[in-house]
């Protein structure tokens, strides 16, 4: 299968960050930005980097913007271009628009044309929006150091039914389970005999990769 491929269109300090992380997720990125100083400071870190317009149609076409998977609309000093831009994706027929919005009104405006999903940055930060992008069953996600993380993921179909013990997390992953938030209880440190469910939560917990590994057979 293909890895999925994004363009981030605004590469200041949020946007920046989401299309650097994608890239260390091993996806191919496509930076804009109309500033050549950040596009240039990201030229060797990125998949392809352009200084491009992107409330001009003729720009995205020429770009190839319908051909990504995602559009990430980052632009952070200009309401008016995000939401052309957002348009214009959405027009153009990009399969997943995603959008930072400045403030309450601007969210609501880019909810009104379409937009997939909105992104307030006081709230989320552009390193766990890149996981949740390419996880569609990662819930949260927190750094506990450089090595660590926890993640939250919901049960998928393909996992429901199955207990801990033959999951084996441990000996298959390295990461263990910490907690299961079912509908009507939390279980804390479960124990092997727990029963997952689909749409259950699991609290996990490993290295980086040990969780990205996990993640993967969660989202397969």
């Amino acid at each position: 299968m293909k890895a999925a491929q994004y363009a981030v269109i605004g590469l200041g300090r949020f946007g920046g960050s989401l299309a650097k992380e994608l890239m260390n997720l091993g996806y191919e990125v496509l930076g804009i930005d109309k500033d050549e100083e950040a596009v240039e400071a990201l030229a060797d870190k990125l998949t392809h980097a352009v200084v491009a317009d992107t409330v001009e149609e003729d720009v995205l076409k020429s770009l190839g913007i319908r051909n990504f998977d995602c559009a990430v609309v980052a632009i952070g000093d200009d309401i008016q271009a995000s939401i052309m831009t957002a348009i214009l994706l959405k027009d153009l027929g990009v399969k997943q628009v995603v959008a930072k919005a400045m403030s309450e009104l601007h969210g609501k405006v880019l909810a009104k044309i379409g937009v997939d999903r909105i992104i307030y940055p006081e709230r989320d930060m552009g390193i766990r929006v890149a996981h949740q992008l390419v996880s569609p069953n990662l819930l949260d996600f927190i750094d506990l150091s450089p090595e660590y993380t926890l993640v939250e993921l919901t049960v998928p179909k393909h996992l429901s039914g199955k207990t801990l013990k033959e999951l084996d997390l441990r000996a298959r992953f390295g990461c263990s389970v910490v907690a299961i938030n079912k509908q009507k209880k939390v279980l804390i440190a479960p124990v092997a005999d727990d029963i997952l469910s689909e749409g259950d939560v699991m609290v996990v917990i490993g290295t980086n990769s040990q969780v990205e590994s996990f993640e993967k057979e969660v989202n397969r």
